[in-house]
């Protein structure tokens, strides 16, 4: 048993989540921006990768009007607890729940700041073993997760066919080859091996595109 898993993208038509320099923010437009608010609200928790979170230095809260109370856990996968205590993340701790999943004993700093740091098994690469950590959040009683990035994280998660929904929301514009792509490498040597989704609904967010697809 392990929680539902919904992986969130934010892209480009061309399924890039940054420029090639990795300039990221507001690839998509306000109302698209509302209703991924309204997703993590639905969600029990909500994880991003250690890159995400040094490079973009989010809250990952609600800020929706209405919802505020409505906040997930957030997660961090962070194998080697690289994530900074003056990151708005830990800074926060104390006041919105954090968890670090790691591989290694805890960090003291993170501790001392009210993060919740556990260590989980590490998989072939070294890196958390997603199947290890998604048995320990049902075991906690997390139902619903909402996955939000980065690319490596979103193709670790489908590598381990560990996704059962996704929304897509798409921006018009298109940054070519060399923009950091929203999935990272996932190494299907044949595409009948590919892991299939069903398409739920296509709809305009704004000027951008929502696209919502589940697990066959």
């Amino acid at each position: 048993m392990r929680p539902r898993v919904t992986l969130k993208l934010a892209t480009s038509l061309d399924g890039r989540i940054a420029t090639a320099s990795g300039e990221s923010q507001w690839i998509t437009g306000e109302l698209a921006r509302a209703e991924g608010h309204r997703l993590r609200a639905s969600h029990d928790a909500i994880l991003v990768g250690v890159g995400t979170a040094l490079a973009d230095d989010p809250l990952l809260t609600v800020r929706q009007p209405g919802l505020e109370d409505q906040q997930p856990i957030r997660i961090v996968l962070d194998s080697r607890q690289r994530l900074k205590p003056a990151s708005k993340l830990v800074r926060s701790a104390r006041k919105t729940p954090l968890i670090v999943m790691t591989v290694q004993l805890p960090s003291p700093a993170l501790v001392r700041a009210g993060v919740e740091v556990i260590k989980v098994h590490a998989g072939r690469d070294g890196r958390v073993s997603l199947r290890h950590m998604l048995t320990i959040l049902r075991g906690r009683g997390l139902i619903s997760l909402l996955v939000e990035g980065g690319g490596e994280v979103a193709a670790s998660f489908l590598r381990g066919d560990a996704v059962d929904r996704i929304e897509w929301f798409r921006a018009p514009i298109l940054l070519g080859s060399e923009g950091r792509p929203g999935v990272g490498p996932l190494d299907v040597a044949e595409l009948g091996l590919a892991r299939r989704f069903r398409r739920l609904a296509v709809a305009p967010c704004g000027d951008d595109l929502w696209e919502r697809y589940e697990r066959l």
